[in-house]
């Protein structure tokens, strides 16, 4: 059963957007580009707040590199 994770080897910031492109296989480049676009058009401050609770709810990629 595939899950979803957040990246450890493909971050920015705390990996969410890397763990979401890995989940399914899109180049995470675009869906960084996809949420500065709705984010923007959503006066910025509610795709902070989701972007945070994704932090929060998505749980970090166990194993991976050590470090």
């Amino acid at each position: 059963m595939k899950r979803l994770y957040r990246s450890k080897e493909n971050r920015v910031i705390s990996g969410v957007i890397g763990g979401l492109g890995e989940y399914y296989n899109v180049d995470p480049v675009l869906l960084r580009l996809g949420y500065i676009f709705l984010a923007v058009f959503t006066a910025i401050i509610p795709g902070i707040v989701a972007y945070i609770i994704a932090i929060f709810i998505i749980p970090e990629k166990p194993g991976g590199r050590p470090g």
